[in-house]
């Protein structure tokens, strides 16, 4: 099985790559399920957060160089990025829109559109040999898989430019560093830091947790009063919801609030 998924306690899914889905993501019969599991998990409101790893020296590294070629020599390469993109994007937008907790807990190196999953995710956390690479301009390719929308939010827009334009690849420590990455960890405690942390950030509230997401990436595309107004509409709404009511009473009562995770 390219791809296997386990549900622990919480409300925590740990979604874990075979080898050969880590090194070749992007071919159907890799990424197809991957994109199945992920869909089926951020559509079950009693999953609040999943953790997704990779097996190996590899956490994903996009598409395989093999494929293309013989996209290229079979003249339908176009085609083939199309269908691959296509695949690709309303993924990114489902987790970025999502208010399922994703936490990429980085086995290995990332690259390409790889590199785009993980910068999705809402929490990054690599092993010291993890490296960070753009692959895109090496192949006479601009870059896709969200990586120009969201790399320079995480560390600037000339940061971002720079890591394109002179191909470089980041150490995990740099991305630590520049903030590509939130920790880095050693690979016998990847997996349960990362779960600790889905955990920990799957407790809050439904509307919490994706008003939350919502607001902070539109936050550097509009207008202060813009955001002043999608701020007041979601915590309208959210304040009409049993969460609302439950983190009232939690509070007067001193004790911590047991969210149901359901959005009115």
């Amino acid at each position: 099985m390219p791809v296997s998924s386990d549900m622990l306690d919480g409300g925590v899914a740990v979604v874990t790559m075979s080898p050969e889905a880590s090194i070749n993501t992007f071919s159907p019969q890799n990424f197809v399920p991957l994109i199945s599991t992920l869909d089926e998990l951020l559509s079950d409101q009693s999953c609040r957060s999943v953790v997704l790893t990779g097996t190996g020296r590899f956490f994903s590294v996009g598409g395989n160089i093999d494929d293309f070629s013989e996209g290229i020599d079979e003249g339908r390469i176009g085609q083939m990025v199309q269908e691959m993109t296509d695949r690709l994007h309303p993924l990114l937008l489902r987790i970025r829109s999502s208010e399922t907790v994703l936490v990429c807990a980085m086995n290995g190196s990332v690259a390409g559109g790889g590199l785009g999953i993980a910068l999705a995710a809402d929490y990054r956390i690599c092993v010291p040999e993890t490296k960070l690479a753009p692959a895109f301009f090496s192949l006479g390719l601009s870059p896709d898989g969200g990586t120009t929308w969201l790399l320079p939010r995480l560390v600037g827009n000339q940061e971002a430019k720079r890591f394109f334009f002179e191909g470089e690849s980041w150490s995990a420590e740099q991305a630590l560093e520049k903030g590509a990455v939130d920790e880095v960890v050693d690979s016998d405690n990847l997996v349960d830091r990362a779960t600790q942390v889905a955990s920990d950030w799957g407790r809050w509230s439904v509307n919490s947790r994706k008003g939350t997401k919502q607001l902070l990436d539109a936050a550097t595309s509009t207008f202060f009063e813009t955001q002043l107004q999608f701020e007041q509409s979601l915590m309208v709404a959210s304040s009409q919801t049993p969460d609302f009511v439950e983190g009232v009473r939690a509070f007067k009562e001193k004790r911590e609030p047991r969210f149901g995770g359901e959005e009115e």
